[in-house]
């Protein structure tokens, strides 16, 4: 058996040949006594330990009071005469004794206990034997000082140890705390939860206080009967990691990992488990995005902002001829003419500032040299600071479209050019006939020549119309700019048109003395077709206002009318050639969809704009702007 330093003061003391007692120095309380002292005074151990010092022994004199003190502030009394009184088949014995009193010193110093020595008076030899276990008391009492020393020692070690320990767990939590998505585990080698952390704790059903230093089987047996032979894998050595799915839908990437000591022994298992969540949705996203991007009739094409190509789909390669391998790392001029090699700074320069390219058409050259009529949609691609780091362009093969329209357009032309002369001999017909039978005493037959006459105009000006945007799309629809005055021009146009419309009411703001240098035939249709569209598109009786003004060195010209207005949606293909807006009310309403279109096109060559203000049911204000001219 290990005997401690402190065992062997016990030792000594209880098998001294002289009586002894410890006191407790504050209280003076009896902590220890011997068996030879229990004999000298006849009484039990039971009895007297807890109980006054002064009151077993009835020390009341002023000298041993003056010991006691002494022994209290660490000084040894010795040599106290006095006596013993006790009480032996029911008499009462005085004996004469000897007291000693020695301080017993923590480690720190302090007097903590009061060594008392109790001998009976019998001669010289009990007094040597008293200096020696005076002695062997004194070397005890060192060994005692050593002890707390020791003791005192490895409780600060401890206490630093504990810190150390508080230090890491802080330090453990603050980590699992700042991991996003994260539930750390560590678990000993009986499965025991040692430590609980992590922002999604609470969501995955944990509380930290109900599991630290618990067994999961106490707490759910079914969850451990799942977990159980994950964890004999990673206490057994093994680091690995599983997926798993809640039943709410969430995805979790859980880590094990076994912790060794440095004899590498599994002391205990880390368990990490990640909400992996969003990048699994991104996952799907990128699987159907890249599905679509390799399905989609459209080539979609990615590339950086230096023009380098990053991705290429099949309809890319199907479309220009070019293999994926062939074109990746390549720049996007390779299948750019060499006369548009200055759209692609241009559009690169628009998707810097943040813009998307919208149908912009164009022609690039394929692998076998053939030019591609092309529709394009490019946009900028950004990162998830809103960067842009790239651009995506699709392009949609619109070369059919285009031979499609000019097949059309050709035809319109030859059609329109081939009924304008006989047209206009039968204009010319219908009017000398209108002339000839005004004053005819049968109304039915000078009314019928109007109404002829009109209808002619009608499908005259329908031909032209044609006939220009057969021109414009062949490039061929000339301006010839003159100056002369716009209001002028108005008041003819409103009374032709008061002329031949009854329907509904004019009003003509007066803007005297506007000089524009313009083609004055196309501004006059122009401004013919705006009427003409108020005039259809709104209801009979209703007013129809023209106004213009100048506006710095631009003139503007507004036709208003009362009528069914236009749709938000519908405003911005307003005029697109062939659009037409499609209501239970405009399909019993003539056109073609070419007037709008024609007149923005004219408007654009002279340098203007033309634009419209409206709201459904709320009447509509078209509106065109002209530079003005100065005059002398």
């Amino acid at each position: 058996m290990h005997i401690t330093k402190e065992e062997d003061l016990r030792y000594i003391i209880g098998h001294a040949p002289a009586g002894v007692c410890i006191l407790n120095a504050d209280t003076l309380n009896i902590e220890l006594i011997n068996t030879h002292l229990l004999k000298l005074i006849n009484k039990e151990r039971e009895n007297l330990l807890g109980k006054s010092y002064k009151e077993i022994f009835e020390v009341a004199k002023p000298d041993n009071e003056t010991a006691l003190n002494m022994a209290g502030t660490g000084q040894s009394s010795h040599d106290y005469k006095g006596t013993i009184i006790r009480v032996l088949n029911g008499k009462k014995e005085v004996t004469p004794a000897t007291f000693v009193y020695c301080p017993v010193r923590s480690g720190k110093g302090k007097v903590s206990q009061i060594a008392v020595w109790i001998l009976e008076n019998s001669g010289e030899a009990l007094n040597e034997e008293l200096a020696a276990i005076n002695e062997e008391l004194a070397a005890t009492n060192e060994e005692y000082a050593a002890l707390n020393e020791e003791l005192v020692t490895t409780n600060e070690e401890l206490v630093e140890t504990q810190d150390s320990l508080r230090r890491s767990e802080k330090l453990f939590r603050s980590i699992a705390l700042n991991i996003p998505g994260s539930l750390i585990i560590v678990i000993d080698q009986d499965h025991r939860y040692v430590a609980i952390e992590g922002d999604i704790m609470e969501k995955m059903g944990y509380d930290r206080r109900d599991y630290e230093g618990k067994h999961p089987a106490d707490i759910s047996p079914e969850r451990y009967e799942a977990s159980r032979p994950l964890y004999e894998r990673v206490m057994s050595g093994e680091k690995f990691s599983v997926e798993r799915k809640a039943e709410t839908g969430e995805f979790y990437l859980v880590h094990f990992v076994p912790l060794k000591n440095e004899n590498g022994v599994v002391e205990s298992g880390l368990i990490i488990a990640l909400d992996i969540t969003e990048i699994k949705q991104a996952e799907e996203k990128s699987a159907k995005l890249a599905a679509i991007v390799e399905t989609s009739d459209d080539a979609i094409i990615s590339k950086t902002l230096e023009s380098v190509i990053t991705s290429w789909n099949t309809s890319a390669q199907r479309m220009f001829g070019y293999t994926a391998e062939e074109m990746i790392g390549e720049s996007i001029y390779k299948i750019i003419p060499e006369d548009r090699q200055d759209e692609e700074p241009h559009i690169i320069s628009r998707l810097k500032s943040g813009d998307r390219v919208d149908h912009f058409e164009t022609k690039r050259r394929t692998k076998d040299g053939r030019l591609l009529d092309l529709s394009l949609t490019i946009s900028p691609i950004k990162d998830k600071q809103g960067n842009i780091i790239g651009v995506s362009k699709i392009a949609r093969d619109i070369t059919e479209k285009k031979q499609e329209e000019q097949r059309k357009n050709d035809f319109i032309g030859m059609v329109s050019h081939e009924l304008k002369t006989p047209l206009t001999s039968l204009t010319a017909i219908i009017q000398a006939a209108h002339s000839k039978l005004r004053h005819n005493e049968d109304p039915f037959l000078s009314g019928a020549m109007e109404k002829a006459n009109y209808q002619a105009r009608r499908m005259a000006t329908m031909i032209n119309g044609f006939l220009n945007v057969s021109r414009l799309e062949a490039g061929k629809l000339l301006i010839e700019k003159q100056p002369f005055d716009l209001d002028q021009l108005l008041r003819e146009i409103l009374e032709e048109t008061r002329l031949t419309v009854t329907t509904h009411s004019f009003s003509l703001e007066e803007c005297d003395h506007i000089a524009v240098n313009a083609d004055r035939d196309k501004i006059s249709s122009v401004i013919s077709n705006l009427i003409s569209n108020a005039v259809k598109y709104s209801p009979k009786g209703s007013s129809i206002d023209i106004r213009c003004k100048i506006n710095k060195e631009t003139v503007i010209v507004s036709v208003k009318d009362d009528g069914m207005g236009i749709k938000s949606e519908d405003i911005g293909h307003i005029f697109e050639r062939y659009y037409r807006i499609e209501t239970s009310v405009t399909r019993h309403i003539s056109g073609f969809g070419i007037g709008l279109y024609l007149s923005a096109e004219i408007i654009k060559r002279h340098g203007g704009d033309i634009w419209v203000e409206s709201e459904s049911t709320k009447g509509s204000i078209f509106y065109f702007s002209l530079p003005a001219t100065k005059r002398k």
